[in-house]
């Protein structure tokens, strides 16, 4: 781990073990004195718990995390080593950092981009948590933590440190108690409508941009979720309700994030651990219907709102773009679309992914309804 990762865990740890919560007031009051040390900080910020009670009550009430299991998870497995968050890299096309606890259960992604933070804890938190308690099955990922930064810093204005990071559940736990050959047969695919305008992809050839930029751009999972019709009926009605919620608060640009493993590898006298707390069939594994793979899925980053000025600013190069060039018009992209038509094609990507045995017992896909046509509710 290098110094300014190093330095980024220990500030991440010290919000969790040390700071007092943030009441449910907006924000932190720190004295002038505070406020002018803290703005030198480069790489260590001063973070803070953001509305620590509604988070422990989401944690403890309704995914059933037992608070001194969730506080060991950040703790160092051994005696003998110091206590650091492992990095995982940069692992999104939006430069978010990532961390996962030592023993992997949870993981800790940075929020850089400033009308993210600021989307989900004005607009997206409340609906979110009443959500998460209302549907305990939901597969919005569970975050339950949010710590931020309450003074300007040095380092978040310059970029060298995040200001903003949430704690969330790590569906890919359990990958770690698999021995190096096992863990290479773990497969992750984040997965949106790939039928957007991608202007990294689709202007010039695609020349727009490096191949490994574009390849983080969107994936393409190539072949099909093979389960039972009430499997495939459980998992769209549950994204329905989720995605409904979504809508309702104007987000876009959210993902499946759908992993899966070989089903031997959960056999004989080796079982791979499921995610802490409450388990549900999506979130714990559900088994493919010729008993090959083990399934997981939840939805990721639904921070980007279709009201944030670079969503219209987005939006305005399309059109100016469409306006000047010879062709044929692109519609939206994914990150300018209205949420009810990002709902519906993200909908629609799960019913053609999802295959069924139709009456026969025979395989049978689904024929996706156009998104224009208002299917789901």
């Amino acid at each position: 781990m290098g110094r300014r990762q190093r330095l980024i865990s220990t500030s991440i740890l010290r919000a969790i073990f040390v700071t007092k919560p943030v009441s449910n007031d907006e924000t932190a009051n720190p004295g002038l004195l505070t406020r002018i040390l803290a703005f030198f900080s480069i790489f260590q910020l001063t973070l803070a718990r953001y509305r620590d009670e509604i988070f422990r009550k989401l944690r403890n009430d309704s995914w059933q995390i037992e608070e001194e299991e969730y506080a060991e998870s950040f703790r160092s497995q051994s005696k003998y080593k110091r206590t650091d968050l492992k990095p995982v890299g940069d692992l999104g096309y939006s430069g978010s950092a990532f961390f996962t606890t030592p023993n992997t259960k949870f993981l800790v992604k940075s929020l850089p981009r400033q009308f993210e933070q600021s989307f989900f804890r004005k607009r997206l938190l409340d609906p979110y948590v009443e959500h998460m308690q209302t549907n305990r099955d939901s597969l919005l990922v569970r975050i339950t933590n949010l710590l931020y930064c309450p003074t300007s810093t040095l380092g978040s204005l310059l970029g060298t440190a995040p200001s903003h990071h949430i704690v969330m559940e790590n569906i890919l736990y359990g990958k770690s108690s698999c021995d190096k050959s096992q863990q290479q047969q773990w497969e992750t695919f984040d997965l949106k409508p790939n039928d957007f305008f991608f202007p990294e992809r689709d202007i010039a050839g695609g020349r727009l941009a490096p191949e490994n930029v574009k390849d983080r751009l969107i994936d393409e999972f190539p072949d099909k979720i093979k389960v039972t019709i009430d499997q495939k009926e459980e998992l769209v009605a549950q994204l329905a309700r989720d995605s409904k919620l979504l809508q309702e608060n104007n987000a876009v640009d959210y993902s499946l994030f759908l992993v899966r493993f070989p089903a031997d590898l959960n056999s004989g006298k080796h079982k791979v651990p499921t995610p802490p707390g409450r388990g549900s069939a999506w979130r714990t594994g559900v088994v493919s219907r010729d008993g090959k793979w083990i399934y997981r899925a939840v939805i990721l980053d639904f921070f980007w709102s279709k009201d944030a000025l670079q969503a219209h600013a987005f939006t305005g190069l399309v059109k100016l773009y469409n306006a000047i060039k010879f062709g044929k018009d692109h519609g939206p992209m994914s990150i300018t679309a209205n949420s009810d038509e990002y709902r519906q094609r993200f909908l629609g990507m799960v019913e053609d992914m999802v295959e069924i045995p139709d009456s026969s017992g025979r395989p049978s896909g689904e024929i996706r309804t156009p998104p224009s046509v208002p299917q789901y509710v």
